[in-house]
């Protein structure tokens, strides 16, 4: 394995870290909260964003306009469904989301919830790590590097954990200071 690939997986364990921490809600309406959410749509697992437009007309209100009318049940029943914990209005034409002051125990949980969202993304650059220092062992005992070359690899495969799960921590700490703001 070479330190550009695993470079590049760590990299994109951060940026799935990042676009987990999207689909959950601070107290401003965003779309991305619905990112997560597949509709039964003709018999099919389709996303949210498939089967409708999605905006925010103003801060606290998602607004979801089926392209087909006849799918409003099933995006009704999908939001209902999913851990997003928002009721859906339907007025005939579209679906609303009207987005709730956080409360402060909802804070609280939310964080918990981020916290471990952050702690998979570790876990997935750990096992990164290992993955990497483990090929390098084995490229060691075949003889095709030296003690001194791996000690070197592994030690920068060890900087770049330490880099990338301090981008996780940096993303995580922005987040629940988001989360935390009233």
């Amino acid at each position: 394995m070479k330190l550009t690939e695993i470079e590049d997986h760590m990299t994109q364990t951060v940026e799935a870290t990042q676009r987990n921490f999207n689909t959950i809600r601070t107290g401003r309406a965003n779309t991305q909260l619905l990112d997560r959410i597949t509709v039964e749509y003709y018999g099919a697992e389709t996303p949210l964003k498939g089967v409708a437009n999605i905006s925010t007309p103003d801060a606290t209100t998602i607004l979801i306009q089926p392209y087909d009318k006849n799918s409003m049940g099933a995006i009704e029943k999908a939001i209902t469904l999913s851990d997003i914990g928002l009721t859906p209005n339907n007025d005939g034409a579209n679906i609303r989301l009207n987005i709730p002051p956080l409360t402060s125990d909802r804070r609280k949980e939310l964080v918990k919830q981020v916290g471990k969202l952050a702690e998979e993304g570790r876990v997935g650059i750990r096992n990164i790590r290992r993955d990497a220092i483990e090929s390098v062992r084995k490229q060691e005992k075949k003889h095709d590097l030296s003690e001194d070359e791996s000690r070197d690899l592994q030690e920068q495969i060890q900087k770049m954990t330490d880099k990338y799960n301090q981008e996780i921590d940096k993303i995580l700490a922005a987040k629940e200071k988001d989360i935390t703001t009233i």
